[in-house]
């Protein structure tokens, strides 16, 4: 990568940074590319030298949260969808230390970012986001598991709606409580017999 391209690409991670930054303190469509300029210490210029609009500069934050978070996870951690239906059941268990501790140093080191997706979900296509994971991944695997098709998203609802009040709560004080712990207390909470 050249000088040009480096500083380019620093320039869009700025870009980024500023709009979730604006993004924790008010909503979306009421923040200006003026504003995003200002903390980014860019000038308007160089704004629409990397985008048309602000929903092209959203759509680039999206994909950069989502990088960075799948930056995280180990490459023989992903799921391969084609083999979920042949898969040892214990290899479809997500909520365990493989998956958890990524996904909780993700959330510990980008605190900011996780707030801005709980107050903001639809700004950052959220909802969209869990909609492709579950009809990919969730679904099946609980298909596997037998829960039938009208229990599925009670079941999901139970549980996201759980690991996201204990990740609040973690949050709440700082994430100063050791991620094995946390993710040892997610696991105990979702698999209780497994104690």
């Amino acid at each position: 990568m050249n000088k040009n391209e480096t500083k380019y690409l620093n320039t869009a991670r700025l870009m980024n940074e500023a709009l979730l930054i604006l993004l924790e303190k008010k909503n979306y469509e009421f923040i200006t590319v003026k504003e995003i300029c200002k903390k980014a210490g860019v000038n308007r210029s160089t704004f629409y030298l990397h985008y048309e609009t602000m929903d092209d500069l959203l759509e680039e934050t999206i994909d950069y949260i989502t990088s960075k978070m799948y930056s995280k996870f180990h490459e023989g951690l992903s799921i391969d969808k084609n083999k979920i239906t042949s898969a040892p059941l214990d290899e479809l268990v997500l909520i365990k230390p493989e998956y958890l501790t990524p996904y909780l140093e993700f959330v510990r080191d980008n605190k900011k970012v996780f707030n801005v997706a709980v107050s903001q979900p639809t700004v950052l296509r959220f909802p969209q986001i869990f909609d492709s994971l579950y009809a990919e991944i969730f679904s099946p695997i609980l298909s596997r598991y037998g829960v039938p098709d009208a229990d599925k998203k009670y079941l999901m609802s139970f549980y996201l709606n759980g690991i996201y009040s204990v990740i609040m709560a973690w949050i709440g004080n700082d994430c100063k409580d050791d991620i094995a712990h946390i993710a040892e207390l997610l696991i105990n909470f979702v698999h209780p017999s497994d104690r």
